[in-house]
């Protein structure tokens, strides 16, 4: 079959596909149906995990469902959690009569949203880097920036909630999304288990059940993807350019580090050379955990660095490229030089120097830190999925 036999038998499916959503879609909805996606149907993590728990603990009237990416299923059906396969026809089914969606990433366009449904678009971080029509310029596999403007545009008009973990973040949402909805600036769900859990006893067990070690500090590498680096649409290359060689020969003795890569992360990294020193936990289901068991934090431009400074545990920032990053990817909200909560470096030797000089003042957090905490961490408190889920599913808001 030619590449364009494959491409008009793909759309006429879409076309099909979406007539038939548009027809179940007429009928009543099921008012206690609530729908969940986190990152494509590719985790059981992130917000909407930390609605579904408080929903499933306190809200047992709902029904709740996941929508999984068939690749992803194992993790869903070991926790016995009542899923879909993502675009199957019992998919379609349950989505088209859903009374709410909740998701932290983007719907497919060609998938519309039922005139019944309530969607709770939850998102997925505090913002660092520009966003959606705030991004000068796209570099993205598969479209323009005018495409991929367009298409932003068009997903948020569906959305009816939007959850922002800050006032600093509402603005922005506001302004990049085009968002004129009902914002729920409650802090983000996913965090209240950084506050909830946070006890030796925890930590513990999950090193534990991860097989790792308890005699060792334990350092997490949580670096973002790179706009211009790709195989595919949806596939990011990452290049490992910090050095386990050099780290585990000065820090082994003391030290294990876990690399958690972005979910557009193509790569499978051998660390067979690094064994009991570096691990690979790329595809753990949910990287709170890995905050939790971690004794300091290297990343770049992750919005990760806003969430675990819930932890108020030390961070390096491992920014090597920089300059092209800020200048010509996607530029910064602030100035991140002279904000970043931890030191900015550019080699392994600055990553290992910044981990002694955090070590030998026992790991402490420096005076800067409480201003970028009560700036972006002011709402964390353990309880924002309550107030998620007052506002959305009640109809009032806790605080």
């Amino acid at each position: 079959m030619s590449l364009f036999s494959k491409i008009t038998d793909l759309s006429l499916t879409k076309r099909a596909y979406k007539a038939v959503f548009k027809i179940v879609a007429m009928l009543p909805a099921k008012k206690k149906l609530v729908m969940f996606e986190s990152y494509l149907g590719k985790q059981y993590s992130c917000n909407p995990r930390a609605l579904y728990e408080y929903l499933q603990e306190n809200h047992p009237e709902y029904q709740l469902v996941w929508s999984v990416d068939p690749r992803y299923k194992e993790q869903f059906e070991k926790r016995n959690l009542p899923y879909a396969k993502r675009f199957s026809v019992r998919w379609l089914f349950l989505m088209a009569s859903a009374r709410y969606w909740v998701t932290n990433s983007r719907m497919p366009l060609w998938i519309p949203k039922p005139a019944h449904t309530i969607y709770l678009q939850t998102w997925h971080g505090t913002p660092l880097k520009r966003l959606a029509s705030d991004m000068k310029e796209v570099h993205m596999p598969g479209t323009t920036t005018e495409d991929y403007k367009r298409n932003f545009y068009k997903e948020s008009r569906n959305w009816d909630y939007l959850i922002s973990p800050n006032a600093y973040s509402s603005e922005i949402f506001h302004r990049a999304f085009q968002f004129d909805k009902m914002m729920i600036e409650s802090g983000y769900p996913r965090n209240d288990f950084l506050h909830n859990s946070n006890d030796q006893e925890s930590i513990d067990r999950l090193k534990k059940d991860m097989g790792l070690p308890l005699n060792k500090k334990v350092i997490l590498y949580a670096p973002t993807w790179r706009d211009d680096q790709f195989y595919e649409k949806g596939r990011y290359k990452f290049d490992l350019d910090l050095d386990l060689n050099e780290m585990k020969e000065k820090l082994g003795d003391k030290y294990i580090v876990i690399l958690r890569m972005h979910y557009l992360v193509a790569e499978n990294f051998d660390l067979s050379p690094y064994e009991g020193f570096a691990y690979d936990f790329s595809k753990h289901e949910d990287i709170r955990e890995l905050y939790l068991i971690s004794d300091l934090l290297i990343t770049d431009y992750s919005s990760v660095f806003f969430d675990y400074a819930n932890l108020k545990r030390p961070m390096i920032f491992y920014v090597y490229d920089i300059d092209s990053y800020r200048d010509k990817l996607r530029g910064f909200y602030f100035d991140f030089e002279e904000k970043a909560p931890g030191p900015l470096v550019k080699t392994t030797e600055g990553v290992i120097k910044s981990i002694s000089d955090i070590e030998h003042n026992d790991f402490q957090v420096s005076p800067a830190f409480d201003r970028f905490y009560q700036r972006f961490c002011y709402l964390e408190d353990g309880k924002a999925s309550e107030r998620g889920v007052n506002e959305v599913f009640s109809g009032r808001t806790r605080r």
